[in-house]
């Protein structure tokens, strides 16, 4: 067997593995974080210019989902319900932050209809 026939058995070996790895759902974290969004682990920095829904995890601050409600020059409200039922809500001017659970929302800034938003695990 030549060095050529090894390393293209290696090669498959570890495709083979790495298919296999993914396709038992063994995603690091960092992989399953992303297929959510990039505010899942409550850390990122976003720009909202209309109702949204921002999509968290539920295990970690007791709600899957953080809805944007409304826009204005003056506040931006949002709300959400945790996985019991229970109903969550906070408004807060540009500057101001809100807390839902362990999930800080600072609005750093708002222009027209645009806000931009800062998310934080809160400790």
């Amino acid at each position: 067997m030549g060095i050529g026939m090894r390393w293209t058995t290696a090669t498959a070996a570890t495709t083979m593995t790495l298919a296999g790895t993914l396709g038992l759902g063994l995603m690091t974290p960092v992989a399953q974080a992303a297929a959510h969004g990039p505010c899942y682990d409550g850390r990122c920095t976003t720009t909202v210019s209309r109702p949204t829904n921002i999509t968290v995890d539920s295990h970690r601050f007791g709600f899957g989902k953080l809805r944007i409600t409304h826009i204005s020059s003056r506040s931006v409200k949002m709300s959400a319900t945790t996985t019991g039922g229970a109903r969550l809500s906070g408004s807060t001017s540009p500057g101001g932050t809100v807390r839902l659970n362990s999930l800080s929302i600072r609005v750093q800034s708002v222009s027209g209809h645009k806000a931009k938003l800062v998310l934080t695990r809160a400790s």
